[in-house]
């Protein structure tokens, strides 16, 4: 049952999170990515602090043992993001790269998104043959992990494993458009970009079962795997996604931003009570 739920909560995560950045990207939702930037934030933060976190503390785990890996995580995902950001630098040069952050603001991705703009907007020469491969291989790596933590909250229990489920999913889509734009700007077939960034998303089920495996091998280590879970969701929410949308805004779009936020963290609670009556 646990493997079951792990394969459809990956696959539901990996998947379906490419097909709604495709639709915010190239459909009538174009016009909704910032609410999404918002509701994403909300979800990511509502997970690690009203789920993993408590979840890994009432394994029994010292807390003296939990918040330094929690930091160690937040450092980790922090030196990630400056190795990528320095990677980009060194291939693409400092002009891609300043045309890539400029553009970050106004577009919505994830980590790999600083190397995704650059490489689509800063060299259109290149970007059909390196640049679209370079993205897909980093994005396969990505939702590797995400599968691995999501087994992990699987693992721990069948309510958590969902809501991490719908969290990664929401905090993949951003990432996702990044990708959609490098492969459009290499080609024009929006379908074969569609399946291309899919093949990736889906690894996300491969990170499942390899995680399945490893947490039930490692079952002490289970509330460790939460934790840096936990981590990964508070960096992109705080360093990511958050910034984009610290801007002078109207009244009314602040509002609307707020709620959108509050609407993330009312998700995952409702994902969470749903889940809870049906276990």
């Amino acid at each position: 049952m646990t493997l079951l739920a792990i394969v459809l909560g990956t696959l539901c995560a990996g998947i379906g999170s490419v097909w709604l950045a495709a639709a915010l990207s190239f459909g009538v939702l174009a016009r909704y990515t910032q609410h999404m930037l918002s509701l994403s934030a909300g979800a990511l933060l509502a997970t690690a602090f009203m789920h993993l976190l408590p979840e890994a503390f009432e394994s029994g785990a010292e807390p003296h043992d939990l918040f330094p890996i929690l930091l160690v995580g937040l450092v980790f995902f922090f030196l990630l993001d400056k190795a990528e950001l320095w990677h980009h630098g060194h291939e693409h040069g400092e002009s891609g790269h300043q045309h890539g952050t400029q553009h970050h603001d106004d577009a919505h991705h994830d980590h790999d998104d600083h190397e995704a703009h650059g490489h689509a907007h800063g060299n259109h020469q290149h970007a059909p043959v390196t640049g679209s491969w370079a993205v897909l291989a980093g994005d396969s790596v990505h939702c590797f992990g995400d599968g691995v933590l999501i087994a992990s909250a699987f693992m721990a229990d069948l309510r958590l494993g969902a809501i991490a489920a719908i969290a990664v999913l929401a905090h993949e889509v951003p990432h996702h458009m990044g990708d959609l734009m490098v492969l459009r700007a290499g080609a024009s077939n929006k379908r074969m970009a569609l399946v291309k960034v899919s093949l990736a998303g889906a690894v996300t089920t491969l990170g499942g079962l390899v995680g399945f495996w490893l947490v039930a091998q490692l079952e002490d280590a289970l509330p460790y795997f939460l934790v840096v879970a936990s981590a990964s969701f508070m960096y992109v929410a705080l360093a990511d996604l958050i910034p984009q949308l610290q801007k002078r805004l109207s009244a009314a779009q602040t509002a609307a931003q707020i709620a959108w936020l509050l609407a993330g963290v009312g998700l995952v609670t409702a994902v969470s009570a749903l889940a809870h009556g049906g276990h």
